[in-house]
């Protein structure tokens, strides 16, 4: 199992990690891929299938202190975090002038 962990534009948003299996993972981040983008998540995908992925990763939560790995990153409701993830990659993440974060 692969760990996704969800980072919510909600006020109340407590950034739960959650277990995907191999080919839920691929599904949510093409290959190489490690930021995801719900909106971009679902204009790739078919809803149908999607929705049901969606709702078998929901009943995968896991404490985050048992988390060993976070193999991804998936926003909610926070477009205005596109610019930082340019290549969907965590690591390159950069400022809008094109300069490193880290």
């Amino acid at each position: 199992m692969k760990s996704i962990q969800v980072i919510d534009g909600a006020i109340n948003s407590v950034y739960d990690i959650f277990q995907a299996t191999d080919e839920e993972l691929s599904l949510i981040f093409p290959l190489g891929e490690d930021v995801a983008f719900i909106d971009e998540v679902y204009a790739r995908e078919p809803g149908k299938e999607l929705g049901a992925v969606f709702k078998r990763i929901w009943t995968r939560r896991i404490p985050k202190r048992d988390a060993m790995v976070i193999h991804g990153i998936l926003f909610f409701e926070l477009d205005a975090k596109m610019k930082y993830y340019p290549t969907r990659r965590d690591e390159e993440a950069i400022n809008p002038n094109g300069s490193p974060l880290r």
